[in-house]
């Protein structure tokens, strides 16, 4: 059993103690995470904290940018089915941004990533641009980036059948994912187009791991600091686990991770873990 994680750090110069402490906190729990794909670094590959990072026993893949966006995907080496410090070795067919595309913004790394009594994992750490509104120029970056993702993904799907999606979408995919769906009606993170792309991505035949299993209600995974939104549950679902169809059957669980919200000086969102059987 392996558990990929995923989560939007905002700042990881600013929440790196926060991250430690929860893959501490889960190694003692006996609950490790192997996998975790960070957004929205803010930071220069030449500024990671691999010494930092690789004390906690875990090693890193990463595609930063100065004070925006940045990916990173972690694995815990001593998930690895051969231990190793090197990136090279552990972190196979690396891609950094979709290829074909002009975009310079650091928001998709993929690599595969052997695991102990698993079968290798495509692994992709994305961070889907937020779109500001419909009818901005951004929102129609967000429309343009979604539909390059769809091409690039049909493509890994038929070289990569065991491939996960991990990451902040930046989309809320039903009203069931929304605090207040009245209230965002006609706004960006919830607009028909964005919905439609995420149906596109589960049309290449990816599930969302999260609605694999019964869960509560009002489950979110993003709150505005503003207004009080993570103490009024005021949040969105929009952080997610996609999986492949060969994925999708070996999943055993899926959930959000509230506790490092509380914490302080949080990130605005919370981590998505999948929990994936071996074979």
């Amino acid at each position: 059993m392996i558990r990929i994680a995923a989560w939007n750090v905002n700042s990881l110069k600013v929440r790196l103690p926060q991250v430690i402490r929860w893959l501490q906190e889960q190694n003692q729990a006996k609950t490790p995470i192997d996998a975790l794909c960070l957004q929205e670094l803010k930071l220069t590959d030449d500024k990671y904290p691999h010494a930092e990072l690789e004390a906690a026993g875990y090693l890193s893949l990463v595609a930063g940018q100065k004070t925006y966006n940045g990916v990173a995907i972690l694995v815990r080496r001593g998930a690895l089915a051969a231990i190793s410090s090197n990136v090279e070795t552990t972190f196979l067919k690396p891609t950094r941004n979709i290829p074909g595309s002009t975009d310079e913004q650091q928001r998709i790394l993929a690599a595969t990533v052997c695991f102990k009594g698993v079968a290798p994992l495509r692994l992709i750490s994305a961070y889907f641009p937020n779109g500001q509104a419909p009818g901005s120029d951004k929102f129609s970056y967000k429309l343009a980036w979604l539909r390059a993702l769809e091409g690039w993904l049909s493509d890994e799907l038929q070289q990569f059948e065991r491939l996960a999606l991990l990451g902040d979408f930046n989309i809320a995919p039903g009203d069931i994912d929304v605090h207040d769906p009245q209230a965002w009606i006609g706004q960006n993170l919830v607009s028909v187009e964005e919905r439609a792309a995420f149906q596109g991505l589960i049309q290449l035949g990816l599930v969302d791991s999260f609605r694999l299993f019964e869960q509560p209600p009002k489950v979110f995974s993003w709150w505005d600091y503003r207004m009080m939104g993570f103490r009024r549950n005021a949040g969105m679902r929009i952080d997610h686990i996609l999986l492949s169809q060969q994925l999708k059957g070996l999943c055993r669980a899926s959930w959000i991770d509230k506790i490092p919200r509380t914490w302080e000086q949080p990130s605005d969102h919370a981590p998505v873990v999948a929990e994936i059987a071996g074979i």
